[in-house]
């Protein structure tokens, strides 16, 4: 007989290390699509302090869509995540902040007596606590009781707290750019007897 050169036959696999590697096929695909998810389509934010109240509370989980405004515009009323970025001493810090659009580039924005006027037309705000509505004293129902009116450029939104008092906001710090906005805020998804549309 002449040596063929061929050898024993090959070990297939076994049944457990096939399914083991299946298994690590599929938490490798589930992650990077999970990675790409929260990267271009949609990330889970938790809201830190009172600005929002009572649209949303601490500790409230929002869903937000990054995709939302690469496919459509910001609106007036949009509840957004962005990023401000502050100077502390020769370090940048980055803060994701939640707030609502109350301004839109090219827009004039005044405030008077606690009432924000767009363009000299009172904006009306469905969403802002029946708490502080009923406030006598305007510095306790609003913080800022008038700001001069200021232009908002072409490339900036002007953005502002539910919880006027009590919030960091525009008024404040300024108008932000456009490209600092992360995405929109749509959903609060916990806690689970909170679950509403924003």
């Amino acid at each position: 007989m002449s040596d063929t050169g061929l050898g024993p036959p090959a070990k297939k696999p076994s049944l457990f290390l096939r399914q083991v590697i299946e298994w690590i096929v599929v938490i490798a695909v589930a992650l990077i699509v999970a990675l790409l998810v929260r990267l271009f389509l949609l990330q889970q934010f938790y809201i830190s302090g009172p600005s929002m109240e009572t649209t949303m509370f601490s500790d409230d989980r929002v869903l937000v869509s990054k995709l939302a405004y690469e496919v459509g515009e910001i609106d007036r009323g949009d509840v957004v995540v962005f990023d401000r970025a502050t100077m502390n001493g020769n370090q940048i810090e980055h803060d994701d902040l939640i707030k609502r659009v109350i301004g839109l580039g090219g827009e004039s924005i005044e405030i008077r007596d606690c009432v924000i006027y767009i363009d000299g037309t009172k904006l009306e705000e469905p969403y802002l606590p029946s708490r502080d509505k009923s406030l006598t004293n305007l510095s306790d129902r609003c913080g800022v009781v008038n700001m001069d009116a200021i232009t908002i450029e072409d490339d900036e939104v002007f953005l502002v707290g539910d919880n006027r008092p009590q919030s960091f906001d525009s008024r404040m710090f300024g108008a932000i750019k456009k490209d600092f906005v992360i995405g929109q805020a749509f959903v609060i998804i916990w806690p689970p007897n909170s679950w509403s549309r924003l």
